[in-house]
């Protein structure tokens, strides 16, 4: 089975603000969900983590040995990173919901993020289909390694919400992966 993990929560995440690959740490609450799901969850056969530090401290709460993967990395959401979602022209929302395509200023576009989470998700089916496997990541590439074993366009992404310290399972089967959970947390959200 393929576990996608999503780090604790960190400062901007409480403010509604995109976070890409600016890299602030977890909250004390963010480390209290993480030790809390950690505790519920298999060990794992193979744990594999974003290179950004949310994701490493998140990955360390296992107490695992475990390897750094950059296609987990957060979408780069260039010149808006650390903006308020709101703060968003409404124009530069819709062209960015319709088009996989388009990336803001800077950034990374959703069929950038969704081939290379693609090609991670292919590369891990063997591991998988035998063992445990989690990796520890963010909203993004969660949405689009859904989107893989759905076999779904890059735009469903505008259509999920992944909560933090959060849990899906895709396992992987002979005929397709199968999405099993979807966004499952621990703590409840305040």
């Amino acid at each position: 089975m393929l576990l996608l993990v999503r780090h604790g929560e960190t400062e901007p995440n409480t403010q509604g603000l995109l976070l890409g690959r600016a890299d602030p740490p977890l909250t004390p609450r963010g480390r209290s969900q993480i030790a809390a799901l950690t505790s519920s969850l298999p060990r794992p056969d193979r744990l594999i983590s974003s290179p950004l530090q949310r994701a490493i401290s998140t990955a360390d709460a296992f107490g695992h040995p475990f390897e750094i993967d950059e296609r987990w990395i957060e979408l780069d959401y260039g010149e808006l990173d650390g903006r308020p979602a709101s703060a968003v022209a409404p124009d530069l929302w819709t062209r960015w919901r319709t088009d996989p395509a388009f990336a803001p200023g800077a950034g990374e576009s959703l069929a950038q993020l969704g081939r290379r989470v693609r090609s991670a998700c292919e590369e891990l089916t063997d591991a998988a289909a035998d063992g445990v496997v989690i990796v520890v990541t963010h909203v993004s590439p969660i949405k689009a390694a859904v989107a893989w074993a759905l076999d779904a366009p890059d735009t469903i992404a505008w259509r999920t919400f992944v909560e933090d310290a959060s849990v899906s399972r895709i396992d992987v089967e002979a005929a397709a992966p199968v999405l099993r959970w979807f966004n499952r947390g621990v703590l409840p959200t305040p």
